[in-house]
C-alpha cells in the first residue's frame, strides 16, 4: 500500500504499512524491514545511542544519503525501531487484576531484555501498532469494571508508569558498581552516626536488615498497592 504521508508525524504511516509514493528510478536495494531489524540489532548489542542511520547504512553497505529513500529522518527510524522492538503484547488472563499483573510483568521483562527502550524519548501519545496494541489489551481487560474511559486510561498510564519506573530502577541497580548499602562495613559505619544524628527510623531499618540495596519484593508490593487503589475506584463507581 502506498500513500502520500503528507504532514503525518515521523514513522506513523510506515509503522502501519503505508509506503511512500514510489518515484521513478532504480528498484530499491533495501527494505524498511531490513533497516529496522538492523536498528534493533544495534540497540540490543550496543544500546540506544548506537541506533543511527550512519551505523545502519555502513552495516548494510549503502551510503547514509541512500537511507533517506526509506526513512525520512532519525526520528522516523527510532519510531519504527521502537514499535518493532516492543512487539505485540502477551495474551492476558481473565480478570482485570490478573490481567494487569501479567501486563506490568511483561513490560518489566521487556525492559530487562531490552533496557535501551527506556532511553527512547517520550514525545507524545502512542500512535504505532504494537504500542497501541499493548494499550488496547489493558483497556479491554479494564472494560466491564464500570470505570469511565477517562479513568480506564488513567489506570493504564499509572500501570505503565510503574512498569517503566521499576525498569529504570532495576537497570540502574543492576549496573551499579558501588558498595551496596547493606554491606556489613557500611552498616558498621552508618548505624552509630544515624543514632547520634537523629535518624531513629532509618536506624531501626538498618539494625533489622530491612534497608537493602535491592528490589526484593518491590515489584509485587508496589503493584499490589496500585491494584488495591484501582479496586477502590472500581467499587466506588459500581
Amino acid at each position: 500500500m502506498t500513500e502520500d504521508r503528507g504532514e503525518l508525524p515521523p514513522g506513523l504511516a510506515l509503522s502501519w504499512g503505508v509506503q511512500p509514493v514510489q518515484r521513478r528510478g532504480p528498484k530499491p536495494a533495501l527494505s524498511v524491514e531490513q533497516i529496522v531489524a538492523t536498528g534493533i540489532e544495534f540497540g540490543d548489542s550496543h544500546g540506544f545511542e548506537a541506533v543511527s542511520l550512519q551505523r545502519i547504512a555502513a552495516r548494510l553497505g549503502v551510503s547514509t544519503n541512500a537511507m533517506y529513500r526509506y526513512v525520512r529522518s532519525k526520528d522516523e527510524l527510532i519510531v519504527l525501531v521502537q514499535d518493532k522492538a516492543v512487539g505485540p503484547p502477551p495474551e492476558l488472563p481473565s480478570g482485570w487484576r490478573e490481567a494487569a499483573t501479567a501486563w506490568v510483568t511483561a513490560q518489566v521483562d521487556l525492559y530487562a531484555e531490552r533496557p535501551w527502550l527506556l532511553d527512547i524519548p517520550i514525545r507524545g501519545a502512542p500512535v504505532t501498532p504494537n504500542v497501541m496494541r499493548w494499550m488496547e489489551a489493558m483497556l479491554q481487560a479494564l472494560d466491564g469494571t464500570g470505570l469511565s474511559q477517562h479513568d480506564m486510561l488513567g489506570c493504564l498510564m499509572l500501570l505503565d508508569g510503574f512498569a517503566r519506573n521499576y525498569g529504570v530502577l532495576a537497570r540502574q541497580l543492576g549496573a551499579a558498581v558501588d558498595t551496596p548499602v547493606q554491606a556489613e562495613q557500611v552498616g558498621e559505619f552508618l548505624v552509630p552516626r544515624l543514632m547520634e544524628g537523629g535518624y531513629p527510623m532509618l536506624t531501626a531499618l538498618y539494625t533489622n536488615q530491612e534497608y537493602e540495596d535491592g528490589l526484593d519484593d518491590d515489584l509485587e508490593f508496589g503493584l499490589t498497592r496500585i491494584l488495591d487503589g484501582i479496586e477502590v475506584l472500581i467499587n466506588r463507581e459500581s
